[in-house]
C-alpha cells in the first residue's frame, strides 16, 4: 500500500515551508540579540501569526479541494517551485522592551527564541516521522 503521491507531496511542501520560515527568523533573532549594543538599532521579526494564518488555510484548502493554495500577504510571498520570501518587519514590542530594559529585551528575545527552536524541530520532526513513514509503504 503506498500514500497517494499528492498528499506526500503536500506534506512535505508545507513541512519545509515552516523549516524554512523558523530558519530564516532564527537568524533574524540571533541577529536582534548580536546587534542589541548598537546605536539607533531596531529590532525585526518575521509575523508568525501571518505565516499561521497562511499554512493553516493552505491546509485547509488541501482538506477541502485536495490542492495547496499559498495566498500572499504583506510580508509573505509565493513564487514558483514552492519558493517564498519573508519580509521582516520592526518588532514595535522589542523595541519598547528595549527602550525599557536591556534585560527585558533580551528576555523576550529569548522567549521569542526558545518558541522558535522548538516548532523547527516539531518540523525537522514531522518530516522525519513523513520519510519513515513513505518509506515503509513503498
Amino acid at each position: 500500500m503506498k500514500l497517494p503521491q499528492t498528499l506526500s507531496d503536500n506534506i512535505t511542501e508545507v513541512i519545509i515551508k515552516i523549516i524554512r520560515f523558523t530558519s530564516d527568523r532564527h537568524r533574524i533573532l540571533t541577529e536582534n540579540i548580536d546587534n542589541l549594543g548598537k546605536p539607533d538599532f531596531v529590532p525585526r521579526d518575521l509575523a508568525v501569526d501571518e505565516f499561521s494564518t497562511v499554512m493553516n488555510n493552505a491546509i485547509n484548502e488541501h482538506v477541502l479541494n485536495q490542492r495547496l493554495l499559498f495566498c500572499d500577504t504583506d510580508s509573505i510571498r509565493f513564487g514558483s517551485n514552492g519558493s517564498f520570501e519573508v519580509e521582516a518587519k520592526t518588532d514595535y514590542r522589542a523595541y519598547e522592551a528595549l527602550r525599557e530594559s536591556k534585560d527585558k529585551y533580551l528576555e523576550l528575545q529569548v522567549s521569542k527564541m526558545m518558541e522558535n527552536t522548538l516548532n523547527m524541530k516539531l518540523a525537522n520532526e514531522l518530516l522525519k516521522q513523513k520519510e519513515c513513514i513513505n518509506n515503509i509503504f513503498e
